[in-house]
């Protein structure tokens, strides 16, 4: 790695800070959004099995909506991309019978290869102990990808915002997630900071990494 491409991340770590008011008149490019978008859907998983899925939200009335059951926060409706984060709230055999096929068809090989790795996947999230805490495991391979489209999202200095403050239950009332086995754990603002949001200027405060990290 070079030493510019360190720089480059360090740099970007420092700038990222929670953006809490965006400038709704700038829109990410579309190549940028890209390579966002594949930070989402490239991040790892557990087994691979990407227990999630990622709601664009451009509909400016279900972003409404959305404010209005996530403490009125201005990122919802003013940041330039909205995504939502779900996950699967059930591993089943099917989700897993489909990874395998999709993996058999993007290498090239036979399914019937992969029998053994399937079923050790069903052993342990469909019918093992695992399962019976699937949602908090599911919870987290999303919180993954997260991580990875906030650090990619700063490299192309574009803002971001997370945010748990929001009605999970509303949300997937309003987006008709009921019934479908995805159900909402967080969502991120995507954007550019605006310009009065007093916050892009304050000291970043961390832990000293004494205090956080420790080598064994």
């Amino acid at each position: 790695m070079s030493t510019d491409l360190n720089q480059q991340i360090t740099n970007a770590l420092q700038w990222r800070y929670a953006a809490k008011q965006f400038d709704a008149t700038k829109k990410i490019r579309e190549q940028d959004w890209k390579v966002i978008q594949a930070s989402l859907t490239q991040a790892p998983s557990s087994y691979g099995l990407q227990p999630w899925k990622f709601l664009i939200i451009q509909n400016p009335e279900i972003r409404q909506k959305l404010r209005e059951v996530s403490w009125n926060q201005g990122q919802v409706t003013d940041s330039s991309h909205y995504v939502v984060l779900t996950y699967k709230a059930k591993m089943d055999e099917q989700h897993v019978t489909k990874f395998i096929e999709r993996t058999a068809a993007v290498r090239g090989a036979n399914p019937e290869t992969l029998e053994g790795y399937k079923n050790m996947m069903i052993g342990d999230l469909v019918n093992g102990p695992r399962s019976q805490v699937i949602e908090a495991w599911a919870q987290r391979q999303t919180y993954i990808a997260m991580g990875f489209a906030m650090e990619t999202a700063a490299l192309l200095n574009v803002d971001t915002c997370a945010l748990e403050g929001l009605d999970p239950q509303a949300y997937d009332k309003i987006l008709n997630l009921e019934g479908t086995g995805y159900k909402t754990v967080a969502a991120l603002a995507f954007g550019y900071r605006h310009a009065d949001d007093k916050y892009q200027s304050a000291k970043k405060v961390r832990f000293e990494d004494k205090d956080v990290v420790q080598v064994i």
